[in-house]
């Protein structure tokens, strides 16, 4: 615990280069020093959070694997595992119990193969190493790792309670690995001796391997050529060999070990038997259609085929694939022959893997199975065998995340605890059905709800305009409620409007939400530059939507003379700025001019349904706000919301201006350039500019793809709309511009939200004065056309997009302004309400940063690596000046010119930028120095670091506020700092959060009690109670891509600077609670993961949690309270992690256990007969043959063992708490009472047996005692 206490005289000075905690400074609405110093008052806050409180780990990931390559299945455990591309593994139970592992590797796994009932999993990966992994722990670890030198490894095969691993390579031959000690047999199969000697053909790699059901000391090897040979282990030669036409790809034996089943590229299945294998008993080609030639259709592989039998009934013949080549576009299918019925299941997407499920796992007894597991491409489901319609079971799991591509995500911890319950009871009316009836046949390990554990919701928005609410409590997923936006809005009509002109496929794709758990309003923002707010209701109604639209538009054509400025009345009265409130039929004066003509092509993008509707019950539309299209420009993106409830407000702003709804009475009462806002005390000089020459066809639009998640897809969506048109002829060199300055990226109006989609090459763009769009692609050139910029979430990432570091940063072209020179060129001037600013773009996000390059992943420059992170090729309207386009060859001389020091000396605008709205803020401040009491403000930070303090006066009678209007005033006060400015946060005087002003939620269409009537209930947290401790009002955090500030209210003196990164710059920040007290957590560009104590601004945590190589994670990644955090780890699955030591400290009860001490079931008894005559197979000792002493030892170059750290880490995990600790003795326990318990039945069944050989010895001793020899 550290005490800080401040004295605040107003004088001082902060150090930009100081220590972790920055010097008391003063601050001014301008950015200036004071004239007059503050009354010296103290701040008395006790800190309690330190260093050891912050530990960052994963926790859980939830979803579908993202492109999986494998799966198994333990029959008694009753476990599941499924392995991906990028080396990871997922092992699913019973619901809750959810493992994700990662290879270091990141190799691909082949194949899985579980230790049935061992609690052990072998991975076989692409980079040809084994890895053993060690189940009964929580967090499985890797015991043994076999690196393969010399062979590929194509299959494995690990026979059921064997402890010898059959590895096929891709060169024909078979080695044995002992699982114990993960070290290579000298037993190998050699493909040579495996096939006859007169054979000239390599057989091919080894596809298929198992154990003959009838004799364990025999090994079914086949090859990829069609070359089937049974291998005698005790003799080391051939039964007999098999030589087909068609090359297979799957064997599948009968249990009896008669018969075997062969699958073929041709589409057939060849059934064969042991007694004769000159030929085939049987040769089907299940969906190959006799043509009127008499000739087969020519059909797909078939690429598994698994021969099942049952008790009950006629075997089961279950395959994938196979399907005939002329029925082009069918879907995958999954074929189930039973008897002589053929049932042929269509699925959504390719199969990648299935397997049968069945009731023993003993290879030699009937098998009677009860299920089929599918994994596909980007889904698992379940069929149930048991039922003749073969219907899947209902998944869990939350499989379904990625059903339309995630573009946003919000997250929320310590949710009101009935929001839950009411989301799920609305949700469960919506859920399909005709699923089997029967529990989910994976319900393997234990998990149990854990003592920390408080209510959490995951939002996510998706492409098709859908957004899902999850419950996340207690590190589980599901999903609670649906909500489909797209319902708003009439369906666009193809090639028509203005929606088919700007977006292919998604035009209703979220961009961002903003949701007040207490109230349950909540709002989304669509790519078609729309708003939504919904209400909650328990009751189903008829109601009309309202629509409003918002004219958030620059005319780039206007030239506005510096008197226009001066007699501007918004400047001079407190609240004669502020707009009227106008009817919702009605266009506000926006920042572009107020001129009849300017409506005449006001069309927003998409058309509000204008009639009455009938809406279920759950989150009901309400209002609308859309930006229209203003002589043939699109809107900008919505670059930054928030609301309200307490206030009935809603404000939202892009890279134009600033917007602010009164959504109570359905009217606009603010909408003004971002210029407009700051008045008097605007802190940069403006330049003039020349206007444009002309503009180009809006036909020239350019698409986008947000939602290709994956390579093959080919849906594409625009999610920005921006235009380029022709430029001046005044062009000058760009080569050294481009050198010289880091920040030459103007404000972006979006980001893409496909990380995995780069941008389209761009031979040649020009960028116009009005409309900018960034540089990021150095070698442009050539005649203009449309760009679209796409849009993502919130806040956190629009800066990222080339949004402004410091505003008083110094240009680096020498201090020179380049400014077109036309007759206006040199002077300066003040621009009006008509247009908006265009300002030095200095952002960090669109820097090159000299970061190391293991950051970069083997990117071609900074610059590429942000390429792929906005997906959008970008722009800097400085480098239209080029008659040479930019070499890559340049790169190192621009990368190494970015280690230059920045003065904040100078703040002077001498290039053409936007000023966006990156984060809008409502709550209870002070908005000039000369209040007294808090007020309703609205906090604006810009993407040049400005903070603005709107004031706002609002009714506060109920009957009064909904019908006085709202009256705002721009003109408060104005705060900087450095970089764009990210998040506010407010703490009272004594340290802690204060919590925006809320209504307490209440249902509009629930019938009425005259007794109770329906009055509004608003709960204020107001900084005014700490007021007569401490003499000031509250502390503002404000933070930025570069630096946080902590300033004291209403004096705007500065506490506290802390420079967060210089090499990189901040992503996400978020101010949140943590072991009861408050920090301000950060997530950098580099990987870094922060905290900072408050209001001390003292690092607690730094922590490099992951070089920045998916751009995904950028977009998504999202702090909460409680110490957690989530993003988006591939374009499937979600990660959640917590940065707190008392959630890492219990995570090991809140996991599930994977694996449960279970008996092995007893194989069947086969009878005397069988068992004489069905092969002397239990009497096959792998030890014997396979061991050092007969086998001896491996070369030692063919393959190279690697242990593995697992039992060093389960138990460093196991230790970590009490809980493991417990969880590992119960475990030893249980297993050693099992064994006891085994011990002691074997000892009483041979008790008993004695007892019964001694009586039947007894009774045949005095049945022949008298008896003579020839009697017998």
């Amino acid at each position: 615990m550290k005490k800080f206490r401040k004295v605040l005289d107003g004088l001082t000075t902060s150090s930009p280069g100081g220590g972790t905690m920055g010097s008391p400074s003063c601050g001014s609405a301008a950015g200036t020093p004071t004239t007059a110093a503050p009354t010296p008052k103290e701040i008395d806050v006790q800190e309690t959070l330190v260093s050891e409180n912050f530990q960052l780990c994963k926790t859980v990931r939830h979803g579908f694997p993202y492109q999986p390559t494998a799966l198994a299945f333990d029959p008694v455990q009753k476990i599941l595992a499924i392995g991906s591309r990028s080396g990871g593994v997922r092992i699913l139970g019973r619901p809750g119990v959810d493992c994700f592992c990662q290879h270091e590797s990141g190799a691909a796994v082949l194949q899985l193969q579980f230790l049935i009932n061992e609690g052990a999993l072998v991975t076989a990966c692409a980079d040809d190493t084994l890895h053993l992994w060690n189940l009964r722990q929580r967090r499985p670890a890797i015991l043994h790792s076999l690196k393969f030198n010399r062979e590929r490894i194509t299959f494995c095969h690990l026979p059921f309670q064997s402890k010898w691993l059959y590895v096929g390579t891709e060169r024909g031959n078979t080695h044995i690995v002992n699982i114990e000690s993960f070290i290579l047999s000298g037993y190998v199969i050699m493909w040579n001796k495996a096939i006859e000697l007169a054979t000239k053909t390599h057989p091919g790699p080894v596809v298929h391997l198992s154990d003959s059901p009838k004799d364990e000391g025999k090994l079914l090897v086949g090859f990829e050529s069609g070359t089937i040979v049974q291998w005698d282990l005790r003799v080391k030669k051939a039964d007999f060999r098999i030589y087909y036409d068609e090359a297979i790809h799957s064997v599948s034996w009968h249990h009896e070990g008669k018969q075997f089943m062969c699958s073929h590229s041709d589409g057939s299945l060849t059934l064969w038997n042991l007694r004769n294998t000159s030929k085939p008993i049987q040769v089907t080609f299940p969906h190959g259609k006799i043509q009127k030639d008499g000739r087969k259709e020519s059909c797909k592989p078939i690429l598994k085929v698994d021969y099942k039998t049952s008790r009950n009934s006629e075997p089961f013949i279950i395959f994938s694939g196979g399907l005939s080549y002329d029925k082009a576009g069918r879907r995958p299918t999954l074929t189930i022959m039973h008897g002589k019925a053929i049932t042929v299941l269509e699925m959504d997407y390719p199969i990648v893997e299935f397997m049968t499920l069945c009731e023993t796992p003993y290879n030699n007894e009937v098998q009677d199975p009860y299920a089929v597991v599918v994994l596909l491409e980007k889904d698992l489901i379940v069929v149930d065998l048991t039922q003749s319609n073969f219907p899947v079971f209902e998944n869990p799991y939350p499989m379904d995340i990625h059903e339309s591509p995630v573009t946003c995500t919000a997250y929320f911890a310590d949710c009101p605890p009935d929001i839950i319950p009411v989301l799920y009871s609305i949700g469960a009316k919506h859920k399909k059905t005709g699923y089997s009836q029967k529990e989910w046949p994976v319900s393997g390990g234990m998990w149990t709800l854990g003592s920390h554990t408080y209510p959490e919701i995951i939002i996510t928005g998706h492409a098709d305009g859908s957004i899902k609410f999850w419950d996340a409590s207690a590190i589980t997923l599901q999903m609670l409620y649906k909500l489909k936006t797209s319902k708003v809005f009439e369906k666009p009509k193809p090639n028509e409007g203005r929606a088919a002109e700007l977006v292919d496929d998604d035009p209703f794709a979220v961009q961002m939400v903003s949701w007040c758990p207490q109230s349950r309003i909540f709002c989304v923002v669509g790519i078609s530059s729309h708003i939504i707010l919904y209400r909650f209701s328990k009751y189903d109604a008829n109601t009309q939507i309202v629509s409003l639209e918002v004219r958030l538009q620059c005319d780039p054509e206007d030239v506005i003379s510096p008197s226009e400025n001066e007699n501007n009345p918004c400047f001079s009265e407190p609240h004669s700025g502020s707009h009227s409130p106008q009817p919702h039929h009605q266009h506000p004066v926006s920042p572009g001019g107020g001129t009849p003509e300017s409506f005449k092509d006001s069309t927003p993008c998409l058309k509000v349904k204008d009639r009455v509707v009938r809406v279920p019950p759950g989150y009901q539309a309400e209002l609308v706000i859309q930006l229209p299209w203003i002589d043939g420009e699109p809107p900008q993106q919505i670059s930054s919301l928030d609301i309200n409830s307490a206030y009935g407000l809603l404000a939202f702003g892009n890279c134009n201006g600033l917007a602010v709804v009164d959504y109570l009475q359905k009217t606009i009462l603010l909408c003004m350039s971002t210029l407009d806002l700051y008045g008097a005390a605007d802190p940069y000089q403006r330049l003039t500019r020349s206007p444009r020459r002309n503009r180009q066809s809006t036909s020239e639009f350019c698409m986008r793809g947000l939602s290709n998640f994956y390579s093959d897809s080919k849906k594409r969506i625009r999610t920005s709309y921006q235009s380029l048109t022709e430029l001046s002829d005044n062009q000058q060199s760009v080569d050294m511009e481009r050198s010289k300055s880091p920040t030459s990226v103007h404000y972006p109006t979006s980001l893409h939200n496909d990380p995995r989609v780069l941008p389209e090459p761009v031979a040649s763009l020009r960028a116009s004065h009005c409309s900018p769009v960034f540089y990021l692609l150095d070698n442009v050139k050539g005649p203009g056309r449309k760009l679209s910029l796409p849009t993502d979430l919130k806040t956190e990432l629009d800066h990222v997009n080339g949004h402004c570091t410091s505003p008083t940063s110094q240009p680096c072209s020498a201090g020179k302004p380049r400014v077109p020179m036309g007759p206006e060129g040199p002077r300066l001037a003040r621009r009006g309400p008509g247009r908006p600013p265009f300002r030095k773009a200095q952002s960090a996000a669109c820097m090159e940063i000299s970061l190391p390059v293991s950051h970069t992943e083997g990117y071609a420059s900074r610059r590429a690596m942000l390429q792929q992170l906005h997906g959008v090729t970008m722009y800097s309207h400085d480098e239209h000046h080029t008659a040479t386009p930019y070499c890559w060859s340049d790169r190192e001389s621009r990368e190494n010119s970015f280690s230059r020091s920045r003065s904040s000396s100078v703040s002077s605008i001498d290039r053409d930028t936007k000023e966006a709205i990156t984060t809008l803020q409502f709550g209870e401040s002070f908005g000039r120095k000369s209040d007294t009491l808090p007020t309703p403000c609205l906090w604006v930070g810009t993407s040049l670091g400005v903070i603005i303090l709107i004031p706002m006066s609002i009714p506060t009678d109920q009957e009064e506020r909904m019908e006085e209007p709202v009256t705002i005033g721009p003109c408060g006060a104005v705060l900087m700092l450095k970089g764009s400015v990210l998040r506010f946060g407010f703490l009272d005087c004594m340290g802690a959060h204060i919590q925006s002003p809320y209504e307490v939620w209440r249902d509009l269409n629930a019938p009425e009690d005259p007794d109770r009537p329906r009055k509004r209930k608003l709960v204020h947290y107001s900084p005014s109670s700490s007021q007569d401790t401490c003499g000031e009002g509250h502390l503002a955090i404000v933070c930025s891509e570069r630096q946080a500030k902590v300033f004291l209210m209403p004096s705007q003196s500065c506490l506290f600077v802390h420079n967060i990164t210089e090499s990189s710059f901040v992503l996400r920040a978020d101010v949140v609670s943590v072991w009861n007290s408050v920090c301000l957590a950060c997530f950098c560009a580099n990987g870094h993961v922060m905290t900072l104590s408050l209001p001390s601004l003292r690092p607690l945590m730094d922590v490099n949690y992951l070089p920045l190589t998916d751009m995904r994670i950028a977009r998504t990644f999202c702090f909460t309270n409680g110490g957690q955090a989530l993003y988006l780890s591939s374009p499937t699955e979600i990660q959640r992690i917590t940065y707190s030591q008392e959630m890492y400290d219990n995570l090991q009860e809140m996991l599930g256990e994977l694996f449960t001490p279970t008996e092995t079931p007893e194989a069947q008894n086969r009878g005397f007969l069988k068992g004489f005559f069905g092969g002397n197979a239990h009497t096959f000792d792998r030890e014997e043959l396979f061991g050092e002493a007969a086998a001896g030892k491996a070369s030692r170059s063919l393959a190279q063992h690697i242990p593995g750290q697992g039992g060093v880490e389960g138990m460093k995990v196991a230790a970590s708490g009490a809980v493991g600790e417990l969880a590992r003795a119960r475990i030893a326990l249980d297993e050693r009472g099992q064994r006891l318990g085994e011990l002691e039945e074997r000892t009483a069944l041979m008790m008993t047996s004695a007892e019964s050989f001694s009586k039947h010895a007894h009774e045949l001793m005095l049945k022949c005692k008298d008896k003579k020899w020839y009697q017998f």
